[in-house]
């Protein structure tokens, strides 16, 4: 009985750990609430996803930001949709919260530590890190087709779309 009860603290501790092999592994992104999520919860479901990596002290991201909240506005409804991922970290909450409201961005955003965030985009893509904007485009089922470091503009998006919609490529 004795050496059931620890197995079974160990399997508990392994599982909280995230050192199954499931995926149950803690997410290293968040919403702005504090509740861990991730890109999967918002890629597969029919439409494309493009994610948009960004910082609140990135010139170029606060430049463009209105490009993809136009994009989200127009696509949203019908065949994609935007999720930023800010990577200010929870030291830098305040900032981004504070550029969500600047641009008044209309699509989901989480939020994660700089470092976790570049794991994760390796972990996603095989590519090192460089810096943001990024962006990750994902097809209506779910796969990634994309990896795009810097400034992506939304109708070279939109043409990447169609093209894969009328050759049906990569769904």
């Amino acid at each position: 009985m004795r050496v059931f009860k620890h197995w079974q603290l160990l399997l508990i501790s392994l599982f909280m750990l995230g050192i199954t092999g499931n995926s149950f592994a803690v997410s290293p992104l968040y919403d702005f609430q504090g509740k861990p999520d991730s890109i999967d919860n918002f890629s597969g479901e029919g439409k494309w996803l493009v994610v948009m990596l960004w910082a609140s002290d990135c010139h170029i991201c606060n430049m463009e930001a209105h490009q993809y909240v136009d994009f989200h506005f127009v696509h949203s409804d019908t065949d994609a949709t935007v999720l930023g991922i800010s990577l200010d970290g929870m030291a830098n909450k305040v900032a981004a919260e504070e550029f969500i409201k600047k641009h008044n961005i209309n699509f989901p955003n989480l939020i994660g530590e700089p470092e976790a965030v570049a794991n994760l985009f390796f972990e996603l893509t095989g590519v090192s890190w460089r810096g943001t904007p990024t962006f990750l485009i994902y097809s209506p089922k779910g796969k990634l087709m994309i990896q795009q470091i810097g400034a992506v503009p939304t109708d070279l998006i939109e043409s990447f779309m169609a093209s894969q919609k009328e050759t049906e490529l990569g769904w």
